[in-house]
Formats: structure tokens, C-alpha cells, sequence
């Protein structure tokens, strides 16, 4: 492993190429002379390239096929720091957020991972602490996870064409539902899913999105203003988008102002 002022290198794992890539460029921003000498996509291509290139740090998705990333990451002990990189909020992530590893939620912003770039540069600097304990706590964890905190959903997948596409939560601007689907709407894209209004509103975030009608939420942050139309209506107008959302009269106390 490297340290000082040596070269600093790193292994990026997830079976999705976008993520890989997403990370990449990510931390070409955050620390541009980190050295990623290699990608790989899945566990057992991660502990072939791992032994292969001596990283410093991987960067380990969880959930993939076949070898998941704690299995890897049983392998990978005491060789390198590992940082969990997951699409699952952090309720199994807990016991050892203040330990030897990290963690990265997916969608990876660059506020965060500026973050785990500077907690890794100081354990560089220092001796590895034991992580065994650690990884078993995170198993444990991870197999009990649906008793634990909720986990709010991060991506939404929508058929393009013949192939599917992965859409963060924190692109969507709003939801509108009709009879057989729900259309998702970014600043780029007009997609349509299957998943119901009712069961997003359950999964996603009540902080980061409100239910502004029966067939309408909307991101909190991609509210422009709210506005009240010739009736009475209060109308909210999304950053970007020249059409407006009607609010509802039930749901009319979340914009007690006007």
C-alpha cells in the first residue's frame, strides 16, 4: 500500500458501468491524483484485480451477482481500506461509519465523497485498525436490515425502448399519475413506470418530496414558487419547467403563506 507522498491508488466495484463511471468522474474531481488502476464487476473480479494491482482503497458496491461485496470484502481485509458504496440508506451502515471503512449512498454527491476523500487520505497515514469485527457487524446488519431504519428508494427504473434505465431519485422533479401509469419527470426526460403514486409515496423521502395532490408529488427543492391561479388555486411552478402542478385544497397546508 501506498503512502506519504507516494501515489495513491484505487480499484472501483459495482456490476452497474454507470455507477463505475459516475465514481470515476466523481473523484477525478475530488482528488484528482488518486491513481484508478483498475474497475471491475463483481467480488470475484474485484479480489483477481485487488491482488493483481495492490490498491490502496477499493471502492466496494454491496449488492451484486454472484460474490457480493461483503464477501469480497472478508478477502480484501487488511490488504486495503475498503468504503462501501450502497443504493440502500445507511440503516446497516451504522456500526462502523466511525471506523477503518466508509460508506457512499448512491446517488454518490460530491459533497460526500469530498468527505471520505479526506478521511482516507488521514488513514493513509496511519496503520490499518482491525476491521474484522466491523465486516461482521455489517453482515449482521445487512441480513436484518428490513427490521432496521427504512431505507428510502434512491433509483427509479423505467423501460426506454428495449433497454432499461436507471433514473436517480435526485433528478426527478416531479410524479404525475394516471390510470395505468405514473410519468416521471426530469429536467431532461419524460419517462413513464408502473409503480403507483401510493407505493412511491411510501418508499421515497417525505422530506425530499411532498404530496401536493392525489396524483401529484413533487421534489421539495424543484419548487420554483407557489402562485394562485384566476380560481383560487394555488399552482406550483418547477424550476425549468413552464407547466404547473395544482395543490390541492387537502394538501394546501403545506403552503400556509399564501
Amino acid at each position: 500500500m501506498a503512502h506519504g507522498a507516494s501515489t495513491v491508488s484505487a480499484l472501483i466495484v459495482d456490476d452497474e458501468a454507470p455507477m463505475r463511471d459516475q465514481l470515476r468522474a466523481r473523484l477525478g474531481e475530488a482528488w484528482p491524483a488518486l491513481d484508478i488502476v483498475g474497475e471491475a464487476a463483481n467480488g470475484v473480479e474485484a479480489v483477481a484485480m485487488a491482488a493483481e494491482h495492490k490498491p490502496d482503497i477499493v471502492f466496494l458496491d454491496i449488492r451484486m451477482p454472484g460474490q457480493s461485496g461483503i464477501e469480497a470484502a472478508r478477502q480484501l481485509y487488511g490488504s486495503c481500506h475498503i468504503v462501501f458504496v450502497t443504493a440502500y440508506d445507511q440503516y446497516a451502515l451504522d456500526a462502523f461509519e466511525q471506523g477503518a471503512m466508509d460508506y457512499l449512498l448512491k446517488p454518490v454527491t460530491a459533497e460526500r465523497l469530498a468527505t471520505t476523500c479526506a478521511r482516507l487520505r488521514q488513514r493513509l497515514a496511519a496503520p490499518p485498525e482491525d476491521i474484522g469485527q466491523k465486516l461482521a457487524q455489517l453482515a449482521a446488519a445487512l441480513e436484518h436490515g428490513r427490521a432496521a431504519r427504512p431505507s428510502y428508494l434512491r433509483w427509479i427504473q423505467a423501460q426506454v425502448g428495449g433497454s432499461l434505465r436507471m433514473i436517480s431519485t435526485r433528478e426527478v422533479l416531479f410524479f404525475r399519475s394516471d390510470e395505468k401509469y405514473t410519468r416521471v419527470q426530469t429536467a431532461q426526460a419524460e419517462l413513464l413506470i408502473r409503480k403507483t403514486l401510493k407505493e412511491l409515496a411510501d418508499e421515497l423521502d417525505p422530506d425530499e418530496f411532498w404530496r401536493i395532490h392525489r396524483s401529484t408529488l413533487v421534489r421539495v427543492d424543484a419548487i420554483a414558487a407557489v402562485t394562485r391561479d384566476m380560481r383560487g388555486r394555488q399552482m406550483l411552478k418547477v424550476h425549468g419547467m413552464t407547466e404547473e402542478l395544482e395543490v390541492s385544497r387537502n394538501h394546501a397546508y403545506l403552503f400556509q403563506q399564501m
